[in-house]
């Protein structure tokens, strides 16, 4: 019978991780754990005592610190790959998780499954024939260099391929090697994987191909098996359920996706909301369950089709399956700084930047120009974003792997503060309150159209108290909200008053909070 050994790559919620390897190993199978480098020690710690004792778990014997998009995910799976081959004589199988993966089936019904099944199931297309890869880089992925993280070194990244493309520095792909593409959530058999992992002992050449490639763990195993594995032992499609958004992210599924989620041709389904209690509770549960019937219908992608497409066309009347429940996370924290002077803002955003290492970003729902990562299309216009404002903003905490993030939003806004605010996540504000002469709110009266480029001196005096009254009104309008958490920086205040506010906004020592409201001509206009 099918032993399967689950290799899991993770870096946060360590409670999360323990109980997914002990649910997972309850039943006889196994899991060989890599948590990311770059993640807190102390968690790591944690994970590890409280596995301590399990004989079904082990760990990968070298850590290494991961980034999206990066050859240290691959790397990092190696290493787990490698420890559970070793640890585990008895495992047939080897199954790529997330901590974002729960499995959708019985252990009883997955290892009949598998015995039933003698192949490998990966995605695997052709990578220059197919049209797997919608949006981005594509060919460059593999006939350029990529030593930099596009998400964490964004210039580098940028100017290092730029140079290669001026100089025509393109390189070839290995020779023997026909390069394929698919999704990183496989399921392989025993002999493919020590077959794997000989090869990449054996052919330095491959590995130092792939390990300077942009995505690769969208195309190494994926290239690697085809190369080893015949034809007709390989199941070209993932055992693990998910679909995309209309602008290319992962759905998320809730608490009321149950029966929809058993009813798919699937062992496991990605991505379950950390919100889902009800549901995480009850495949918890189903996975040591035994004699469990499930009736097969796989209806999920195309009914997820057919709503995006009347929704396309106008025939929307009722809310999408995938968007119930849409929030942030529970888990998460969007800090939102608020100012009428923009610079200003931007000046203190950047120097938050350099302190605190927290993903951050200008005026997204004001600014068209405010630079964004390619969601799939919902960052292109002020529009959109703001349409799907919480789309918007949970994509960017999904792109940049993060619970923490801040914004910068105009204190017109007020709409989209009380929409942050309301929302399960966790909402922080800090208002910087200016002075502003008479020079700056012409100037702002010519921004916004108030007034024309030659408009007598007569016509701007009389708008100026208007304005001045205006910009009163909506720092007036944030006060009455209400709103919990929320802090405000004057420019004629003490600066000890004006770090403690920056203090708990941030939540970081005082000594940071003085760095903060220190940041170089932060008034200045």
């Amino acid at each position: 019978m099918a032993k399967i050994a689950y290799i899991l790559l993770c870096h946060k919620d360590p409670e999360a991780i323990i109980q997914q390897a002990n649910r997972l190993t309850a039943t006889g199978d196994f899991m060989a754990i890599h948590f990311d480098a770059r993640a807190k020690a102390r968690d790591f710690r944690t994970i590890r005592a409280a596995l301590c004792d399990n004989p079904n778990v082990t760990f990968a014997k070298r850590r290494v610190k991961c980034g999206w998009g990066e050859w240290s995910l691959v790397r990092a799976t190696l290493n787990a790959l490698q420890a559970a081959v070793d640890e585990f004589p008895r495992a047939t199988h080897f199954y790529m998780l997330s901590g974002d993966c729960m499995a959708i089936k019985t252990a009883e019904y997955a290892r009949a499954f598998l015995d039933q099944h003698d192949k490998d199931f990966i995605e695997s297309f052709d990578f220059f024939e197919s049209d797997w890869i919608k949006t981005g880089m594509k060919d460059d992925r593999l006939i350029y260099r990529h030593y930099f993280n596009e998400r964490t070194q964004k210039q580098l990244f940028y100017a290092s391929y730029e140079l290669q493309k001026k100089l025509n520095l393109t390189r070839d792909v290995p020779n023997d090697i026909q390069v394929q593409i698919g999704s990183q959530w496989w399921c392989l058999r025993r002999r493919t994987v020590e077959a794997v992992l000989s090869m990449t002992r054996k052919r330095r050449d491959v590995m130092r191909f792939f390990s300077t490639t942009w995505i690769p763990d969208e195309t190494f195993f994926q290239t690697l098996v085809r190369h080893l594995i015949p034809e007709n032992e390989i199941e070209c499609r993932t055992l693990t359920f998910l679909m995309f958004s209309d602008y290319g992210m992962p759905v998320t599924f809730y608490n009321d996706h149950y029966d929809l989620l058993l009813g798919q041709d699937f062992l496991f389904a990605r991505k379950i909301s950390p919100d889902a209690k009800e549901l995480k509770t009850r495949l918890g549960r189903l996975y040591a369950a035994r004699d469990v019937e499930f009736k097969i219908s796989n209806e999920g992608r195309n009914l997820y089709k057919f709503l995006s497409e009347r929704g396309r066309t106008g025939q929307r009347f009722a809310s999408r399956f995938w968007e119930t429940e849409s929030s942030l996370g529970r888990e998460r924290e969007l800090l939102i700084l608020t100012c009428k002077k923009w610079h200003v803002a931007k000046r203190m955003l950047e120097q938050i930047r350099k302190l605190t290492n927290t993903p951050a970003i200008e005026y997204l729902f004001h600014e068209e120009s405010t630079p964004l990562p390619d969601l799939g299309g919902i960052q292109r216009t002020l529009a959109k974003r703001t349409r799907h404002r919480r789309a918007l903003v949970r994509m960017l905490f999904d792109y940049f792997e993060t619970d923490r993030m801040i914004i910068c939003l105009d204190p017109s806004a007020l709409d989209l503060m009380h929409d942050f605010f309301s929302d399960r996540s966790h909402t922080r504000l800090l208002r910087i309150d200016c002075e502003f002469a008479d020079d700056y709110l012409i100037g702002h009266a010519h921004r916004v159209g108030l007034a024309g480029e030659h408009a007598a001196k007569a016509t701007l005096e009389r708008l100026l108290p208007a304005i001045r009254n205006d910009i009163s009104n909506e720092v007036d309008q944030i006060r009455a909200a209400g709103f919990e958490r929320h802090w405000a920086v004057a420019e004629r205040a003490f600066e000890k008053d004006n770090a403690s506010a920056v203090a708990q906004f941030l939540d970081v020592p005082m000594d940071t909070a003085f760095e903060v409201v220190r940041t170089p001509h932060l008034f200045a206009d």
